[in-house]
């Protein structure tokens, strides 16, 4: 490429990221994931009462998708979890369809009504790693299907913990497509003592205090205190993510045929060109909005994690669509513990404690797979102190201690706690430019290159102060804070998480958008409060 056109290309990225960092500004508050679900629809855990029906969802691009989805039924009483969270809605059709949230060991039953329009046929669900049996409803070739008006119901009971995925077995290339599939969460039927809420040695935001509230204990928004029957599966929060894709050419199709008032639907899913790439069911930046946010009726959940350095982050994830999706969480690896409701272990036995999961650089989905795993971030490899150090505040009295690790554990109170004892007060820049031979590590980023601005912390610190820390307060470094939070309150590091699919982080071939958040790192000043 000649460098005129370079320069004009690299004008226009950062034009384009600029004003969406302004966009999310003005419309997006302060919205975490969790993962939020129901336990039941009529207030006896593990019974479900759902239908099929259709409506339409909505991308950052205007467009409106005619899509299918799975909701409760009307009238029905969802219970929903976790119980922090208050603002639970399920009344509507939804993609993804509501996450059930079961226990292992006990009956779950799911009751199905089809109403979809006639055209559209026979449905069903299917439940991959369940005896389920059914009673009602018509043959399928896969399972009982319900037919237009008509009910069926599921019966099994879950035998281990673990994340899975849920869809249609009725036309899968055409149903799983407009939208009908869900997640199904099984929670160990006893976590292990060690995991519980009082633990605040190794799982750090069991019990995590916030610096400046002292005292002040965060609320606990995990559906359990492990992810599966063992003590190596502790965590401290947990996110959902479910990758999908949508061909609105298909939509478009189905919505034709029905509107035409068919008997019945020929839709082709071939040749498969999807142009929209979800993280459940919303794009980039709409899935950095609240959950059950109600410009989103169809679409309740977010993707927008956060976390305190050093806590165990539990990731649900499952792959449900038609492709694979190499999803990279920057920051760090993630240890998988187990897939589709099956933990990896050395040995035979859950009460072991050594776990056999790879380190995955991305968590790479196929369709129908579910995995669990760890994700932490304690900002060791730097090479600078991200916590404290500054030769102008009293930040830098901390001390720094470390445990048989390498770590500071012994003051949950801390702002710097699990800091990386050896980084503990080395500098950023030694060298007036950063010339890591002669004593850098590195240069502080030019405040023009807005990528290194809100999507990228702004600041190599945490903490509301980190700006100053970094260049005192006539510097030119951007200012620390997430995209949707002023330096003020919320200052951390901001890691993108991503498709690496490059067509994937885009929303109808538009960058940036598709599978695409942000992860982040939130100094322990910050209250991290999921109950949206």
């Amino acid at each position: 490429m000649r460098t005129t056109n370079m320069k004009k290309a690299i004008l226009n990225f950062q034009t384009l990221l600029a004003a969406l960092v302004v966009l999310a500004t003005l419309f997006t508050g302060s919205a975490f994931a969790a993962a939020p679900g129901i336990t039941s629809t009529n207030g006896t855990a593990g019974t479900f009462s759902l239908t099929a029906q259709q409506s339409y969802l909505t991308q950052p691009d205007g467009q409106s998708i005619y899509s299918w989805g799975y909701g409760c039924v009307a009238g029905s009483a969802p219970v929903f979890a976790p119980t922090t969270i208050t603002t639970g809605s399920c009344g509507l059709m939804q993609v993804p369809g509501p996450t059930l949230i079961v226990t292992e060991g006990q009956p779950v039953s799911v009751t199905l009504t089809n109403n979809l329009p006639a055209a559209a046929g026979n449905t069903s669900i299917l439940f991959p790693g369940f005896n389920v049996t059914t009673s009602g409803g018509v043959a399928g070739l896969l399972t009982q299907e319900a037919a237009p008006g008509g009910s069926v119901t599921y019966t099994f009971t879950p035998s281990s913990p673990g994340t899975r995925a849920y869809y249609s077995g009725t036309q899968s290339d055409l149903q799983v497509e407009m939208g009908l599939y869900g997640a199904i969460i099984v929670l160990p039927s006893a976590a292990p003592s060690s995991c519980d809420s009082t633990n605040t040695n190794l799982y750090s935001a069991a019990s995590t205090w916030a610096g400046n509230n002292l005292g002040v204990k965060e609320k606990d928004f995990r559906l359990a205190h492990a992810a599966y029957d063992s003590i190596r599966t502790c965590y401290d929060r947990e996110y959902l993510f479910q990758f999908s894709e949508m061909d609105p050419v298909i939509h478009a199709q189905a919505q034709k045929q029905v509107q035409a008032g068919a008997t019945s639907l020929l839709v082709p899913t071939e040749p498969y060109h999807p142009s929209y790439f979800m993280i459940n069911g919303r794009s980039m930046p709409d899935d950095m909005d609240p959950n059950y946010a109600p410009q989103y009726p169809h679409q309740p959940y977010n993707g927008n994690p956060h976390m305190h350095p050093g806590e165990q982050v539990l990731l649900r994830i499952i792959g449900q669509g038609r492709w694979q999706h190499p999803f990279h969480e920057h920051g760090n690896h993630v240890r998988i513990l187990g897939r589709d409701g099956n933990l990896i272990l050395a040995s035979a036995t859950p009460s072991e404690v050594n776990l056999a999961g790879p380190l995955l650089f991305t968590t790479t989905t196929t369709p129908g797979l579910a995995m669990d795993g760890i994700f932490y971030w304690t900002a060791r490899g730097l090479n600078w102190d991200a916590y404290a150090h500054t030769t102008s505040k009293a930040d830098a009295t901390y001390p720094c201690i470390p445990d048989v690790n390498g770590y500071y554990t012994s003051d949950t109170s801390a702002l710097n706690y699990y800091e990386w004892c050896q980084d503990h007060n080395k500098p950023l820049q030694v060298a007036p430019f950063g010339d890591v031979g002669a004593g850098g590590p590195t240069t502080l980023p030019d405040p023009n290159l807005f990528t290194n601005g809100a999507w990228y912390s702004g600041s190599p610190y945490l903490g509301p102060d980190a700006t100053q820390r970094a260049v005192g307060p006539t510097g030119t470094t951007p200012p620390s804070g997430t995209i949707a939070n002023s330096p003020s309150s919320e200052a951390g590091f901001a890691f993108m998480w991503h498709s690496h699919n490059e067509r994937e982080i885009t929303t109808n071939n538009i960058f940036p958008g598709g599978m695409l958040m942000m992860m982040l790192v939130d100094s322990r000043e910050f209250v991290i409060d999921e109950s949206n």
